[in-house]
């Protein structure tokens, strides 16, 4: 699974990061996890606001700073599809 934390360092970017990697931990996901905060990487993925997180190439949250436990959700649904 690959997951990137689209933002530019903000400290919601960096909850969302923590949370993530939180989330990834307690699930036993095999994921690589990356931080991208060039502006012009994140346009080109598509996020409209930041903090974003994308999952096998899909934008599937923006603009929050969810818990680890709806982080864990949203990722339980991505591994699905």
């Amino acid at each position: 699974m690959e997951i990137k934390i689209l933002g530019m360092g903000c400290a919601k970017c960096q909850i969302l990061w923590k949370n993530t990697q939180t989330a990834v931990q307690e699930l036993g996901l095999d994921a690589q996890l990356e931080k991208v905060e060039d502006l012009q990487q994140i346009i080109q993925y598509g996020a409209m606001q930041t903090p974003a997180l994308r999952v096998n190439g899909k934008i599937i949250l923006s603009g929050q700073t969810p818990t680890p436990q709806r982080l864990k959700e949203l990722l339980l649904q991505a591994k699905e599809r």
